[in-house]
């Protein structure tokens, strides 16, 4: 894998607005599928924040995560509803484990997913618990919620691995001529 790109600012700046527009419209589309159960998708919207964090830095992912838990719920009318603290608990939760993930060398796209999306689950699960629920029953339900997070972890990593070798073919497009 490459290292963070080189870019000037308004390029840099571009990219991350694109990153986050195809994660809302990511976001908008999985909301409007069947999931395989209750809180369970895959959260393909994440992988754009890893594409921005593994190209760019953190703090261009958490720039997409913010971007995107805020327009997303504007598009679909889900601002200040439950689904909107659950995402933004969750995107927090994530981006902070790329905080932390950032100081571990030697872990590629799937492994940085995997752990993104174990801190995305187990932040929801607390914010689920503390908001909706309202009691510890919640922490009974978390190895099968953990265990759908480790698989979507795995699968958004994998598509993430794809799309950053397309990206590192087509270099030129992202660091210009």
């Amino acid at each position: 894998m490459n290292a963070l790109l080189p870019m000037p600012r308004l390029r840099r700046d571009l990219l991350i607005a694109y990153l986050a527009a195809a994660a809302v419209i990511a976001q908008v589309i999985e909301a409007a599928l069947p999931g395989p159960g209750p809180w369970f998708k895959p959260g393909l919207a994440n992988v754009f924040t890893l594409v921005a964090f593994l190209r760019l830095g953190w703090s261009a992912a958490a720039g997409v995560t913010g971007l995107r838990v805020l327009a997303g719920s504007l598009a679909l009318g889900t601002l200040f509803t439950p689904g909107f603290f659950l995402s933004l608990a969750g995107g927090c939760g994530a981006v902070a484990m790329l905080a932390v993930v950032r100081f571990l060398p030697g872990l590629g796209p799937v492994g940085i997913s995997l752990l993104a999306a174990l801190a995305h689950m187990a932040a929801q699960t607390a914010v689920a618990g503390w908001l909706i629920i309202g009691h510890a029953g919640i922490v009974a339900l978390l190895p099968w919620l953990l265990a759908g997070s480790w698989i979507s972890g795995v699968l958004n990593g994998l598509l993430t691995f794809l799309i950053l070798e397309q990206l590192d073919r087509h270099r030129a497009l992202l660091t210009g001529p």
